[in-house]
């Protein structure tokens, strides 16, 4: 017999609520709130494809109902929908439509009466009804042929009651339980039910009496006089109540279901919206089902895809015809680290070509042919993912790298820096809606990875315009690519000698201070163990417990500093847990990352991953070698020149983020002092605390520096208070003083704010771009966050424009003038050159000028430089 088709009924409104609680919030780069339509799709999508049905409709609410008229309190408890929750209505209804999914609402009516209506005339139709909800009161439609699917554990998990589920869980068919409901009433509805009978007793009672009319002919039979009274008093109410409880299974609505059958999407609308939204991980979803369906067949037939290259004559052969267009080569390494990498193959794409080179069994010289084929030629445009990697890897085999080039990995995270990840899968799918298809071939994944790439460009480019970042592109970012290569290829050398001596040394302080501790704890335990350590602190020496955890007492740093002043033990704990990372981080990491060909680490200078602009640095991480402490500072002395015959030369800017807030504040107070020369922090102390300049103490300094500072991070009054051990009273005060002194300061991060919230981004001196959603965020500590960040990001990011300015002048004007002098380390603000001895006399002029004009502010920019043996050992300049 031929099984029944089935129709999935849904109830839009309360599945868009329950995903909206059910995620936290999301949005996408524009702003536009997107967790509850991405939520209510996740389970459309899986419903989709687990139920397969023939027919599917979504109902949804519409003005006030009949139950508004009849009871003017009907769910007048409950709280306005949402702001971030409204819009995603629209949302909701554009990716039905792009899912030919058939929406129905009715004036006057609930969604729920519509999913009865509808679930009875499917019944006539010989249609198995599935109703899914997150409102238990449709279990009183389920009949033999419709079962209610109840949402639980937000979106994730669905209930399923058949019939027999009900009868088993209540004891009594599901149109029962209207009346279960007309004595219990319904907090969430305002239904007022029956006084003091719950779900338990309601169920009880209909499970003897058999509805609400029959307990109410049968009311003197109750013994318990408190709930017979209450009956008694309330027979209108329970009726009343019963009957707002009750779905209209037949209510003036349109059913046709020829309307109501599912076929399939307009993949294409589909597509944009997801992408729109970047519901990527949708994406991928729906292009691994259907791309046979979406995207032209012929693309995707293994046969004449792509052309072998086997020889060099053949590639110059191809690549003649084309010498001026642009060329897209993706590259595939053996390895991640690039600088030892071996090159396996290159997938290339123009026009309509896409070109494989296999290069697994070839010599090195002749992989070198092949790369100086593409890239030593100046009227070709090549474009790559990860133009840094490529560059290098030519750089190393000296290959002329004399073609135009173009960094898809780059553009990329301009135009969303704040994204999880950059994978070119992602971006694919993203912007062309495409996928690359899923192989285990090289030759395929790496041609259709070039394909991509081609067209990712042109895409990217009009985007980079529509943003206007591509000046920030094309003469900032782009440039920079290839002296972050050099320097990373060039490296950093190290004093070996001088790190094992200082492991010895701090591996005996660190023996000293355990045996300290062992003394002050009164025995031996695992210092390194928070359970033990726990125990020792707070049971066994009586300690205040300032916080716990789920496995136990908490032992971290914030706890210890706060308990350091109470017991000797703490301060040493402190001490020993610096030096086991200084150790086993720094002085251990860096032994092990010191090439042995080389005598250098050759750390990678990442450019897409924070989202201010600023350079990062892994493998190893020279940006945050720990200078707090005197002993952190010593690691500098391994860090020495290339030669003996060399120096190194330190560059800092001073104080930059201050001289950009200055200038971008227009705060005459504060381009007042920067224009005198005058150091800034006894500046703002004399302001702030009313005295000359000539009477701040160097606590006053210090505080005013934590204040200057703190308003360049968004910091708060609580920040404030911790980071200057004072009340939160005081710290407010400071801050308010602060104000007081710099109007113009104060009036910048209320404007900043504002233009963020209207614009959902803010920008830096060269238009980068951050895209700010959490300043939207009902959640109070969320929306703080992102004003900060709108206020804090115009001037990091600035001060990171700036910097990244000063390389490529300094790296320019050094080319320029011949010299051998080398920049090799890039630390925040700071510039390390390694240079002959010969050229300090000319390079250090350099290096300021290049520095101190490179961009014009309200303010000068100044630089500090030293010199020295050693990046520890310098003498100022």
């Amino acid at each position: 017999m031929k099984p029944k088709e089935k129709i999935l009924i849904l109830d839009g409104n309360s599945l868009a609520h329950r995903a909206f609680y059910a995620l936290p919030l999301l949005s996408n780069r524009q702003g536009i709130f997107t967790n509850a339509a991405y939520g209510f799709t996740m389970m459309l999508l899986k419903l989709l494809k687990t139920e397969k049905p023939g027919y599917i409709v979504v109902a949804f609410d519409k003005g006030k109902t009949f139950r508004h008229e009849q009871y003017s309190e009907y769910k007048g408890r409950r709280k306005a929908t949402p702001q971030e929750l409204r819009p995603q209505f629209i949302v909701i209804r554009k990716i039905l439509k792009a899912l030919n999914i058939a929406i129905v609402e009715l004036e006057g009516f609930e969604a729920d009466d519509l999913l009865g209506t509808i679930a009875n005339k499917a019944e006539q139709e010989n249609l198995e009804s599935i109703i899914i909800t997150g409102d238990r009161d449709a279990l009183q439609l389920v009949t033999e042929h419709t079962n209610a699917y109840i949402t639980r554990k937000g979106i994730s998990v669905l209930e399923c009651y058949d019939k027999e589920a009900i009868v088993a869980k209540y004891g009594i068919e599901p149109p029962k339980l209207r009346d279960v409901k007309g004595l219990m009433g319904d907090n969430s509805d305002n239904i007022p039910g029956i006084p003091g009978i719950g779900e338990k007793t309601a169920v009880q009672l209909i499970q003897e009496y058999g509805s609400v009319e029959n307990l109410l002919a049968n009311v003197e039979k109750i013994k318990k006089p408190k709930l017979k009274e209450n009956i008694i008093n309330n027979k209108e109410q329970a009726l009343f109540s019963k009957k707002l409880g009750t779905i209209d299974c037949c209510v003036p609505l349109r059913v046709d279901f020829s309307d109501y059958r599912y076929e399939k999407p307009d993949y294409p609308a589909l597509l944009e919206i997801f992408t729109e939204l970047e519901f990527n991980s949708l994406l991928k979803e729906i292009l691994s089902e259907i791309k046979d369906q979406t995207l032209d067949t012929a693309e995707f037939e293994e046969n004449d895809y792509f052309v072998c290259i086997n020889t060099i004559s053949e590639l110059k052969t191809k690549l003649a015809n084309v010498p001026a267009q642009k060329v897209a080569c993706y590259f595939a390494f053996d390895s991640k680290d690039y600088l030892k990498a071996k090159i396996t193959a290159i997938g290339m794409a123009w026009g309509s070509e896409n070109v494989y080179l296999d290069f697994r069994n070839l010599s090195s010289e002749e992989i070198n042919e092949y790369l100086s084929c593409i890239f030593d030629q100046e009227n070709r445009e090549v474009i790559c993912y990860d133009l840094k990697a490529i560059f290098a890897a030519n750089k190393i085999r000296g290959i002329s790298f004399q073609a135009s080039s173009w960094d898809i990995l780059l553009a990329a995270y301009l135009l969303n820096p704040s994204a999880s990840n950059y994978e070119l899968e992602n971006l694919s799918l993203e912007y062309l809606n495409k996928p690359l298809v899923p192989s285990d071939q090289i030759a395929e994944i790496v041609t259709r990875s070039a394909r991509s790439i081609l067209n990712l460009k042109d895409i990217f480019t009009e985007k980079l315009v529509e943003t206007e970042m591509e000046q920030l592109y094309s003469t900032v970012e782009l440039p920079l690519i290839k002296i972050l290569a050099k320097m990373e290829i060039e490296g950093v050398k190290l004093d070996k000698n001088q790190l094992l001596k200082m492991g010895q040394e701090i591996g005996q302080e660190i023996d000293f201070l355990t045996d300290k501790i062992y003394q002050l704890a009164g025995e031996e335990f695992n210092i390194n163990s928070p359970k033990q350590l726990g125990v020792i602190l707070f049971e066994k020496l009586g300690l205040p417990p300032l916080k716990k955890t789920k496995t136990g007492y908490s032992t971290n740093a914030e706890v210890l500093e706060e308990l350091a002043e109470r017991h000797e033990i703490v301060a040493n704990i402190l001490e020993y847990r610096q030096l086991v990372k200084l150790k086993s981080t720094y002085i251990d990491g860096l032994l092990g990352l010191i090439s042995p060909n080389t005598e250098r680490v050759h750390t990678t200078f990442n450019q897409t991953v924070t989202a201010t602009g600023r350079l990062s640095s892994t493998e190893p991480n020279l940006q945050n070698i720990p200078i707090r402490l005197e002993v952190g500072r010593r690691l500098r002395k391994a860090f020495i020149p290339s030669s003996p015959e060399n120096v190194l030369l330190a560059a800092d800017y001073s104080q930059i983020e201050l001289r950009v807030l200055a200038s971008i504040a227009q705060d005459a107070s504060l381009i007042d002092a920067f224009l005198k020369n005058q150091d800034i922090h006894t500046r703002t102390a004399s302001e702030v605390f009313g005295i000359p300049m000539d009477e701040v103490t160097k606590d006053l300094r210090r505080r005013a520096k934590a204040v200057n500072f703190g308003i360049v991070y968004g910091i708060s009054d609580f920040g404030l208070s911790k980071d200057l051990s004072i009340t939160r009273k005081e710290a407010q005060n400071y801050i308010d003083l602060y104000f007081s002194r710099y109007p113009s300061v104060k009036k910048y991060i209320e404007q900043i704010i504002l233009e963020a919230r209207e614009k959902g981004y803010v920008t830096t001196i060269l238009k980068r771009r951050r895209y700010l959603p959490d300043i939207y965020s009902s959640n109070r500590n969320v929306r703080a966050f992102g004003e900060r960040t709108a206020m804090n990001t115009p001037i990091q990011g600035s001060a990171a424009d700036i910097i990244k300015l000063a390389m490529l002048e300094v790296d320019k004007r050094l080319q320029e003038a011949h010299l051998k002098t080398k920049m090799i380390l890039q630390v925040h603000d700071e510039l390390i050159f390694d240079v002959p001895k010969e050229e300090m006399e000319e390079v250090p002029s350099i290096v300021r000028s290049s520095m101190e004009n490179v961009y014009s502010l309200d303010v000068p920019l100044k630089v500090d430089m030293k010199y020295g043996p050693n990046w520890y050992d310098m003498t100022e300049l």
